[in-house]
């Protein structure tokens, strides 16, 4: 099965509630990722929260983030 971002929710701090098609919820804070290039303009909160899920999570920069690495950074709910 390939693992997908079915949905997401904000709960603050840089952190996403995510739901997987497994039926796994894990909770993952990104802000450690807001230090790279891709990301950088993420630090904005307000951007930061203007996601969108489309079997994963990304941006309207173009940043994403890979399902794999929300799934293996994630504390399980």
């Amino acid at each position: 099965m390939i693992l997908l971002v079915t949905s997401a929710e904000y709960v603050g701090n840089y952190t996403l509630l995510c739901t997987f098609n497994n039926g796994a919820k894990k909770k993952v804070n990104l802000s450690p990722l807001l230090t790279l290039p891709a990301y950088a303009e993420l630090k904005d909160e307000n951007e930061f929260i203007r996601y969108g899920v489309d079997g994963t999570v990304f941006w309207a920069n173009g940043a994403d983030i890979a399902p794999e690495y929300l799934f293996d950074n994630g504390v399980s709910c």
